[in-house]
């Protein structure tokens, strides 16, 4: 469903400790753009990183090196244990219906980026959509859905509308709320469990960094909670 990854472009999940990034991925911030309303209509590309081929992220959220690990985890005694599920997508999804286009729901995913919001709310958007502007328009927010929680499924082709994305990692940042979010892997990113399983390789999958996630290894909105922050000067 998500095509073919390069299985060397890969995040490993070690055990109470960092995520082990390999494969020279791309590592910069994306920020999250508001309108005037403060609802999250744009990404905005921020600060990249040199390019490494391997590197350790922190995430137990307590690194003085953010974002990456300086053992901090080992100090402070950090309970890393993955919660989520290994079933597919498709597995948890609700589905919401529309005339040639459905809506894949997976709320347990959800990193509260809050693009849904737009035009009124994706799930009241979608089984209005009647004409080709407010499909693009629906395959757009759903697309800007970091986590992938949110997913366009063409009937007619039987298979997902997914932005296109080069493998990548970036850290959200969300100036609006005050916060530093997850960490969002891009582009078929492999990812594995501490204890060897393989999660599904999808086109967008959020982590949490904040080391306080109900849902490890992925984000499901803490760092709001907790306001967490990596140091940017720009959410203090």
């Amino acid at each position: 469903m998500w095509g073919n990854p390069d299985l060397s472009r890969k995040v490993t999940i070690a055990k109470n400790g960092p995520y082990l990034v390999e494969g020279k991925l791309p590592l910069a911030k994306e920020i999250i753009v508001v309108d005037g309303d403060g609802t999250p209509v744009e990404w905005q590309p921020g600060e990249t990183y040199p390019d490494r081929e391997v590197y350790a992220l922190c995430r137990c959220g307590e690194s003085k090196h953010k974002p990456f690990c300086d053992g901090m985890h080992a100090r402070t005694g950090f309970d890393g244990t993955e919660t989520a599920s290994h079933k597919k997508f498709v597995d948890q999804a609700d589905v919401i219906s529309g005339k040639d286009i459905a809506l894949l729901d997976a709320p347990d995913l959800c990193a509260s980026a809050r693009f849904c919001h737009q035009a009124g709310g994706i799930w009241d958007l979608v089984p209005k959509v009647k004409d080709e502007k407010s499909r693009a328009l629906a395959e757009k927010i759903a697309g800007q859905c970091p986590s992938g929680r949110l997913v366009i499924w063409d009937k007619k082709a039987e298979k997902p509308v997914e932005p296109l994305f080069e493998p990548s990692v970036s850290l959200v940042e969300d100036p609006d709320a005050g916060v530093s979010g997850p960490i969002w892997l891009k582009g078929g990113v492999s990812l594995e469990s501490a204890d060897g399983r393989k999660y599904e390789t999808r086109n967008r999958v959020t982590l949490c960094r904040c080391g306080r996630s109900g849902n490890k290894p992925f984000c499901d909105g803490s760092h709001i909670d907790s306001e967490f922050n990596d140091g940017d000067e720009s959410l203090e």
